[in-house]
């Protein structure tokens, strides 16, 4: 009698477990409906931060165009982190209700007119309130994350997750590098600087809408048709949902860790052009540039993180992946305090490349823990 192999519905190339959950990632593979459906996850998402932190690399020119301060900017900014906070709590039970691929692109088409709404803005408080709506957008990141987790098994979860974010986290990198490129190629047709800068808004905004729609067309929420059947049951309430979310010690616990580092990559996506631009005077051009070097080192950082917590778990559990994130976090903030203090342009370059690194690949170790926190 042969030995009973993983098995593969008619949809899927890869092996899958018992849930249909593929056990296998191939991150440069295209097969249906597990690896589509991840290419289709982490370029939605992708082009939502790079719609979100289209604006920070254009600070400098919007700050005189609108006559902001220093703290107008500061606030757009935390108004930007909060919006994406609220959202990102309901986008849980949202996602419960409808299913990660409908709550993904709604969102993105949603938000994407308020993104070509940037060209619009004529004052400090247009300019935070829609900083604030554009972060809503962010969400999709839940999205992203619940669908790799419904697609893909425990033992390549962490993987899994970890480049859907990391390559989708590049977004912001690809803005703070493009966004000045396009300002500069516009305005070389004599356009005048407070007209550049709004024209290429339209950029962000139509790539979102874009890729919601092609999420819509060809993404698949669960590993195959069978698996609609089984999971056919009623569905809990969304008060309920969030009740039971809320009552997760687990899930507060690394919400805090999580604050702490992809909230810290966040400030930094916001701030580090700026920071480069007013404190050693480069140009925009470079001062994007800079700022792109720390977003785009997610193409490989939180997907080794995603790749740590996946090898450790193999050694020692649960408990293994807890202490590789302690581990690197720590790393992470020591780092950012010697970013803080250098002096020099390429020592601030090198201190704050390796800050990304750490930094990122907590927040893949810290989703190589979400999935287990409740199944439910």
């Amino acid at each position: 009698m042969e030995p009973s192999s993983p098995r593969k519905p008619h949809l899927s190339s890869l092996p899958l477990d018992s849930e249909n959950k593929a056990t296998e990632f191939h991150p440069f593979s295209t097969s249906t409906p597990h690896m589509l459906a991840f290419h289709l996850a982490w370029l939605s998402l992708f082009s939502c931060f790079f719609s979100t932190f289209s604006i920070p690399p254009l600070i400098p020119i919007m700050r005189q165009n609108l006559n902001l301060s220093a703290a107008d900017v500061g606030t757009a900014g935390t108004a930007a982190f909060v919006g994406s906070i609220f959202s990102r709590l309901a986008m849980g039970p949202v996602c419960d209700l409808v299913g990660p691929r409908i709550a993904s692109a709604a969102l993105s088409l949603i938000t994407a007119p308020i993104v070509l709404a940037t060209a619009f803005i004529s004052s400090p408080t247009s300019f935070i309130l829609v900083r604030s709506l554009i972060g809503f957008c962010l969400a999709n990141f839940v999205a992203n994350q619940f669908w790799m987790s419904s697609l893909f098994s425990t033992s390549v979860v962490g993987l899994a997750n970890g480049f859907a974010a990391g390559w989708a986290n590049m977004g912001a990198g690809v803005a703070q590098l493009t966004m000045p490129l396009l300002y500069s190629f516009v305005k070389s047709f004599n356009v005048p600087e407070n007209t550049a800068w709004r024209v290429i808004f339209v950029v962000p905004a139509t790539f979102q809408a874009i890729t919601a729609i092609m999420v819509l067309i060809y993404g698949q929420e669960l590993p195959c048709k069978e698996s609609i059947k089984v999971s056919n049951k009623p569905k809990e309430s969304f008060l309920r949902l969030l009740f039971n979310g809320l009552m997760n010690y687990r899930g507060w616990i690394l919400g805090l860790i999580y604050g702490c580092c992809f909230g810290v990559e966040m400030t930094m996506d916001n701030i580090v052009a700026q920071y480069f631009y007013y404190r050693f005077g480069v140009n925009l051009q470079v001062a994007g540039t800079i700022a792109a070097c720390f977003g785009l080192t997610n193409w490989f950082a939180r997907p080794m993180g995603g790749v740590v917590s996946d090898q450790i778990a193999k050694l020692f559990g649960v408990r293994g992946r807890l202490w590789g994130l302690w581990a690197v976090l720590t790393v992470a903030g020591l780092l950012c305090v010697l970013m803080g203090r250098a002096n020099s342009v390429a020592g601030s370059i090198g201190v704050m490349c390796m800050f990304s690194v750490f930094v990122q690949a907590a927040s893949g170790l810290t989703f190589g823990i979400v999935p287990f926190v409740s199944k439910r």
